[in-house]
């Protein structure tokens, strides 16, 4: 019995080499691609979203913008036109939030610093003090690669409702200005098409691993024509 066993070893170790590589092969064939869905108001969180949007159903996209980055650069969805990109809100004298969210951004930054196919694009929420020097100079402090990662400022209005009726990504309630903003710790990831695709939280570090993951994920994938 031993003998028989051991006359044909090779033979079963080649024969399970081989259904290994044929049940992985199967595998990765069968197993569906992971698509990411893409996010409509109707779908998000309230308090995140405004009024006047929240009913959408689908359809929803980014809406045009024009505001200056830290070199003073008008800065439009030209610049992120075919591109993929991850948005988010801050303000250069936070201290707390935004300066981890800083530095995860960067760590994107770094990761995917010679993908021509990804951007960055980070919103102020109070261009009243974060005017473009001061954006300059938060930049150069963080490290910022001006060819990859845009500071933005501008009108109050104009970003708050990019926030609330574009991104969805900042709470209504704060200290009763007109235009007052809370912005979330949210890093919002944003297709070709200009679809939201993704929300991370930008102080987590697992939630970047996702992101980024998320990016490689978006990148293959075939996107059909829409409206």
């Amino acid at each position: 019995m031993f003998r028989f066993f051991a006359r044909y070893k090779f033979f079963a170790i080649v024969l399970f080499v081989l259904s290994v590589i044929i049940i992985s092969i199967i595998y990765s064939i069968l197993k569906p691609k992971k698509i990411l869905q893409v996010y409509e108001p109707y779908r998000i969180d309230a308090t995140l979203v405004d009024s006047t949007v929240h009913h959408i159903r689908k359809y929803h996209k980014i809406a045009d913008f024009s505001l200056l980055n830290q070199n003073g650069e008008e800065v439009t969805q030209d610049d992120y036109k075919n591109k993929i990109y991850v948005a988010d809100f801050f303000f250069t004298t936070c201290q707390t939030i935004c300066p981890i969210m800083t530095g995860n951004m960067k760590k994107i930054q770094d990761e995917l610093k010679e993908d021509q196919e990804v951007l960055l694009l980070s919103h102020t929420v109070i261009p009243e003090t974060d005017s473009v020097p001061q954006l300059k100079k938060y930049a150069l402090k963080k490290g910022v690669d001006d060819h990859k990662w845009n500071l933005v400022t501008g009108d109050k209005k104009h970003i708050y409702d990019l926030a609330r009726k574009s991104y969805m990504v900042a709470k209504s309630d704060g200290d009763g200005g007109p235009y007052d903003m809370i912005h979330t710790e949210n890093f919002v990831l944003i297709d070709k098409k200009k679809r939201i695709r993704g929300f991370y939280d930008g102080t987590n570090e697992e939630e970047i691993k996702r992101l980024l993951e998320d990016i490689s994920i978006l990148k293959e994938e075939k996107l059909p024509n829409t409206h």
